[in-house]
């Protein structure tokens, strides 16, 4: 293997890591919002977010569960 093609290849691998890192922190979004706000029920948004976040239509249920209003 070349310099070059050693080089491309650690280049290729950093992108997909630091595009793995990317997905991961997107999925848990509506966790991590339900935690900052602290919303009641955070342990439902992370069942919700954990078996259903794969599917678009479950991350969109956990962010609206997260983004619900927190009473005084």
């Amino acid at each position: 293997m070349t310099l070059a093609a050693a080089h491309s290849q650690t280049g290729t691998t950093v992108g997909i890591v630091i595009f793995a890192v990317f997905a991961v922190a997107v999925y848990w979004v509506p966790t991590i919002v339900a935690a900052v706000r602290h919303v009641p029920g955070q342990s439902q948004v992370l069942v919700v977010n954990l078996f259903l976040g794969w599917t678009l239509i479950g991350w969109v249920v956990a962010l609206v569960m997260a983004l619900r209003p927190v009473p005084q």
